[in-house]
């Protein structure tokens, strides 16, 4: 997969309307690993990638929930400056962003809080 560049827009589908109060304040303060002034934008362009593997010195996310956006078991290789570990994660899943554009803006993988 392609990945092309684009400023960051969020897209809100509606999707994330259950969310924890603490989960949302996550995806709002998280920033991208190589840009850390732009967000990795919000939960609507966040995808759970709860399955990756690796592919010689990177990460290959494979889709588990695509929101009916991304077909599930697409894979998608992931940078190693997209690679965001810093910040936890609350979510119980791994989250991949991807833009309206298709530009990948972080992964965070499948952790703890």
């Amino acid at each position: 997969m392609v990945v092309v560049s684009a400023p960051a827009v969020a897209r809100d589908n509606g999707q994330w309307e259950g969310s924890p109060t603490h989960v949302r304040k996550w995806y709002q303060q998280l920033m991208q690993p190589d840009n850390p002034k732009m967000s990795c934008c919000g939960e609507a362009d966040a995808f759970e990638a709860d399955t990756f593997e690796v592919d010689g010195d990177h990460y290959v996310a494979v889709i588990t929930d695509g929101k009916g956006v991304i077909p599930n078991g697409t894979r998608i290789n992931v940078p190693n400056v997209k690679m965001k570990w810093d910040k936890g994660n609350p979510t119980g899943h791994g989250i991949i962003f991807i833009g309206t554009a298709g530009a990948l803006y972080c992964y965070v993988a499948p952790g703890g809080a």
